[in-house]
């Protein structure tokens, strides 16, 4: 199979190096090969433009079964999201099939080119609640998936360092953070990284999320990821912060979430997502989320 890494996930790897990461890209045309053997799977396309941390390969098994293999780079942590995906066992998430070879991850084929993103603002929160909920379930306790403490510390280490215009902001979320780690109510799975975007239109579910990024922890993390969705829309419009207050209520409501403890989490994630993404050059979104950031 002729193979080029899409360049959504090279542009990733560079704007953010881990050790390890390098050795990987250079031998992803091999690592896919060796797992394409491994299964015994015919590709058809690597899909693209792909996520920002893996690479996803669509694929016939010998039952002419469709099928996704996913290889992910060491800092993407492939064990815990193959532990996820296990723990779901098809609740709400695409399932796990096999596990070919490390960092490669065998997976139930979903329609990738149709997600939540396809539909209308409101229908679209309402089927991601609805899935999201379903993935919120007792925490594995073999130390594989990082807790959200452990997954923040380097952004809060970011945020300590943002540069003196954004000072407020900064110090208004690290602080939202250090207050939330203190009392957390509840330590479940979480998806990590939900969005309209990771909900896939499926054949046995109308929709099923992929590409979790782990932790353990309460469910206001991750639902104030789910807030963040098409935020350049709502930065756009004449309501936009009443109409984003309105929104994380409304989430909050839905999940029966704390709604400050919401407020809070997505204010430290907007600050952080904003802070990283002009660091690596993204300054449209950059300064929508630090825009939305500043209404809450």
């Amino acid at each position: 199979m002729a193979f080029e890494p899409p360049e959504r996930l090279v542009r990733a790897l560079d704007e953010t190096p881990h050790d390890g990461d390098a050795a990987w890209r250079q031998r992803l045309p091999d690592l896919v090969e060796e797992a394409l053997g491994a299964c015994g799977a015919v590709p058809e396309r690597v899909h693209a433009p792909g996520g920002r941390s893996s690479v996803v390969v669509l694929v016939r098994l010998p039952e002419d079964t469709p099928a996704v293999l996913k290889l992910a780079p060491p800092s993407a942590v492939p064990e815990a999201e193959a532990l996820a995906l296990e723990r779901w066992d098809g609740w709400g998430a695409c399932r796990l099939l096999d596990r070919p070879a490390p960092g490669t991850l065998l997976l139930e084929r979903l329609r990738p080119d149709v997600s939540l993103r396809s539909l209308a603002q409101a229908k679209a929160l309402l089927e991601a609640a609805d899935t999201l909920r379903k993935l919120w379930v007792e925490a594995p306790a073999d130390g594989v998936v990082p807790t959200v403490a452990e997954r923040t510390a380097a952004q809060a280490a970011c945020l300590a360092e943002a540069p003196g215009l954004y000072r407020p902001l900064a110090d208004a979320a690290l602080a939202a953070r250090s207050g939330l780690l203190t009392d957390a109510p509840e330590n479940l799975l979480l998806h990590g990284a939900y969005g309209q975007g990771k909900v896939l239109a499926g054949a046995r579910a109308p929709w099923l999320a992929v590409g979790p990024s782990p932790v353990t922890g309460e469910r206001a993390y991750d639902l104030a990821r789910l807030g963040l969705d098409r935020v350049e829309d709502l930065v756009g419009a004449d309501t936009g912060g009443s109409s984003s207050r309105r929104r994380l209520s409304r989430l909050a409501d839905s999940l029966d979430v704390d709604r400050e403890r919401l407020r809070a989490w997505t204010l430290f994630r907007a600050t952080y997502g904003g802070v990283a993404a002009l660091r690596r050059g993204r300054r449209p979104t950059g300064e929508a989320l630090l825009e939305y950031a500043g209404w809450l």
